[in-house]
């Protein structure tokens, strides 16, 4: 059974919170590599949340907020 596209809104916020995982990315000076190293995850799979073509589970949220060094609610808000 297919699933449904996400309506317009939940992929417009899924790509917010990936440009915001970019942005703290980049602002602590890690590669997709290391964040995705850091976080327990491969590479292709931090590109895709940060692009918003995935839909990250939230145990990956979670580790990817705590290899930034940031709250979950910071990544999400």
């Amino acid at each position: 059974m297919a699933s449904a596209r996400p309506p317009d809104w939940v992929l417009q916020r899924r790509r917010a919170v990936g440009a915001r995982i970019r942005d703290v990315r980049l602002h602590a000076n890690l590669s997709q590599e290391r964040l995705a190293e850091n976080a327990g995850l491969d590479r292709q799979a931090i590109n895709r949340i940060e692009q918003g073509h995935a839909s990250p589970l939230l145990d990956n949220l979670i580790r990817i907020a705590d290899a930034l060094g940031i709250p979950l609610a910071d990544l999400v808000r």
